[in-house]
């Protein structure tokens, strides 16, 4: 018997206020306490955490407990959305499979619960949403030490109605002591905060970044019985970043307790010390670049009108340097090659930072990478440090650009230098890679240039996680701009020592550390069943208000799968292949006499409402889902690529074939 997602929900609260209403902690605890009193030399009154879990070993208690403690995870809860079963592909609705994680007991663990929200002004008129109602939500997204979490969506309110909890493993990763169970005094030197990022998904889908915050959890190292309840502030992003949005309450516990706290004077004392190294190397680095673009200024006053960025905002409105946006991202099994990481950031949505008011300005705003991910959409600059940090993690030497495109309008990409000085351009956008080959202006008339297929027409600077270069080349513009990066009267380099102080991953800083990719939680097959069925219905509706009688062709429709999964392919690898087998099947299809038309597009989301509506304004396709004429039969498929963080690119075909009449 397999209980819906909301009775198992309630079944589980039901428990849990047993549990406590039983006090069953309080009883174990008893029974350890007796226990220890019983079987361990009365000369130990101090008992360390070591102690108590060796006396419990030995009497089996863990063993028994691990039996029955486990956290429960479902692995195929993507599979409960309400599907059509297709002819291809099967979902299985048997009770889902529960993954099942142990408690290590010698791991030390933060329980962070989030116990609802409040002062969410925005939402103040939001009316209750009734059963059933699709509504806005808000999500919650965490990051700590390389682990990820997120919490169940809850509708937009005034109060949102987060209950969540998380456990999160606190390790000290290095010098050995990985698998030894922090104490308090090594996890206060831990110094990464718990990254929240807090996402709003409209009823059409689409997301906002709501707010970032970086909490630092290490206050429950000085409380009383290991649990401190926190009410967090958080403000907005861009120009919101002043502007409160609502505050969330937090609980912090350790696991297992601690056997001794810290004192609150000491916890203040290592903040404000590390506050104080950070401020200081921020500081040092601010007046090395001041003197730094001091120097490259004099060597050529036209130098002041270069896009050479030193500096960025993030999301919060931070100053931050640019090259701290960049680290080498491995991406594990999930991606396995440079050109399909640069495919996979091409179909993460762009969208331009926004701004208030008019005036066509750009507003500046740099996302940290989980906000970026999270969000699932970002501006150019996103793109670009995501597809360079994944670049760097492949081994390639790996720079984003920053400059102009046509009617110099700002713009970056990422560059790779090859060990043959091969230099490589990579759209992040679209995932084209160009080869460089530069002009130059001393040749005579007679000689040949290369014709440049880029769109860029200025560079003023690059950089990656450990070197930054200003040009400083007699012009700016790309097709003459020479890549000999070791040539420092073409390009300026800044100290790698200067960078390498405020940058590099382990250092007191206030960047973030980079989050891992996560995997895709999309069913591919179930998708492209679904788009393309709510895609024939909005076909045959459309072509009724024409007074047009509708009749899909299955087999044709299935013959054009090949094409699109040749044109994935051509995007991924820049291989054409498979195009003769899908022309001569569609030949076969097709009787003589008849007509075959088709018409591909692609799309990165999977609204089928809204690629239709985007489909009917190309003239070509119009004609295809509007043909009129004798024995009409329409086709359409679609297939969905899943990739990294959910991200996706949506292929679909229409087609239609009819006897041709003159």
């Amino acid at each position: 018997m397999s209980l819906p997602p909301e009775k198992a929900s309630e079944l589980k609260q039901i428990i849990h206020q047993q549990l406590v209403k039983m006090d069953v902690h309080g009883r174990i605890r008893e029974v350890l306490a007796e226990t220890i009193r019983e079987e361990l030399a009365p000369e130990h009154q101090q008992l360390s955490t070591e102690d108590l879990i060796k006396a419990l070993r030995q009497r089996g208690i863990i063993d028994d407990v691990m039996k029955e403690l486990k956290f429960v995870t479902d692995v195929n809860e993507k599979e409960r959305a309400s599907a059509p079963k297709p002819s291809t592909h099967f979902v299985d609705r048997e009770p889902p499979v529960l993954k099942k994680t142990n408690i290590d007991p010698t791991r030390r663990y933060l329980y962070l619960q989030v116990l609802g929200g409040k002062a969410f002004l925005e939402h103040l008129q939001e009316p209750e949403p009734l059963p059933g109602q699709i509504c806005s939500t808000f999500t919650l997204c965490l990051h700590f030490r390389n682990q990820r979490f997120r919490s169940k969506p809850v509708p937009c309110a005034c109060e949102p109605d987060f209950h969540d909890g998380f456990l999160l493993e606190v390790h000290k990763d290095s010098l050995g002591d990985g698998s030894k169970m922090a104490d308090a005094t090594t996890m206060l030197s831990i110094c990464d905060p718990v990254h929240m990022v807090l996402i709003k998904t409209d009823t059409f889908g689409e997301t906002t970044l709501v707010a970032s915050y970086f909490l630092e959890w290490r206050s429950v190292l000085a409380a009383e019985n290991g649990i401190t309840n926190v009410a967090v502030e958080l403000l907005g992003v861009g120009t919101e970043s002043k502007v409160s949005v609502g505050v969330l309450n937090i609980r912090l516990e350790m696991y297992p307790q601690l056997n001794k706290t810290l004192s609150p004077e000491i916890t203040n004392t290592q903040f404000a010390l590390e506050r104080q190294k950070t401020a200081e190397k921020e500081r040092l680095f601010l007046v090395y670049a001041k003197q730094w673009w001091r120097e490259y200024l004099q060597i050529r006053p036209t130098h002041n009108v270069r896009l050479v960025k030193i500096f960025a905002q993030d999301e919060n409105g931070v100053n931050r340097p640019v090259c701290s946006y960049i680290r080498p991202l491995r991406a594990g099994r999930l991606l396995d090659t440079p050109r399909q990481a640069a495919r996979f950031v091409s179909v993460l949505g762009y969208e331009r930072a926004p701004v208030i008011g008019g005036g066509g300005g750009k507003q500046e705003q740099w996302c940290t990478l989980l906000a970026f991910l999270c969000r699932n959409k970002g501006d150019c600059e996103d793109h670009a440090n995501l597809l360079c940090s994944l670049l760097l993690g492949f081994g390639l030497e790996a720079f984003v650009c920053v400059g102009t495109k046509a009617k110099g309008v700002p713009h970056t990409w990422v560059m790779t230098c090859g060990t043959d000085g091969t230099i490589t351009f990579w759209e992040s956008l679209t995932g084209h890679r160009y080869i460089h080959r530069p002009i130059n202006p001393d040749d005579p008339p007679v000689v040949e240039q290369p014709k440049p297929l880029y769109p860029y027409r200025t560079i003023g600077c690059l950089f990656n996680h450990q070197k930054f270069f200003g040009n400083c080349q007699p012009s700016d513009a790309v097709e003459v701009c020479v890549f000999d990066l070791h040539d420092e009267s073409k390009w300026k380099p800044m100290s790698g020592e200067a960078i390498k102080s405020v940058c590099s991953p382990g250092t007191t800083s206030s960047f973030p550390p980079f989050p891992p990719l996560c995997a895709s939680a999309i069913d591919a097959a179930v998708t492209s069943n679904e788009v393309e069925l709510q895609l024939r219905i909005l076909v045959s509706e459309h072509r009724k208000d024409l007074g047009l009688s509708t009749v899909w062709d299955d087999h044709l429709s299935y013959l054009l799968s090949p094409a699109l999964a040749a044109y994935e392919l051509e995007r991924t690898t820049s291989i054409s292949a498979g195009n003769e087998e899908f022309q001569d099947a569609v030949r076969r299809a097709v009787p003589d006499g008849h007509t075959f038309k088709g018409f591909p597009i692609h799309f990165v989301y999977r609204n089928a409402r809204r690629a239709f509506a985007t489909c009917l304004r190309s003239p070509f396709c119009e004609e295809i889902i509007c043909c009129r004429g004798d024995q009409v039969r329409l086709a359409v498929r679609v297939r969905v690529f899943t990739y990294p963080e959910s991200a996706c690119a949506v292929w679909i075909m229409f087609a239609c074939k009819y006897r041709s009449v003159l």
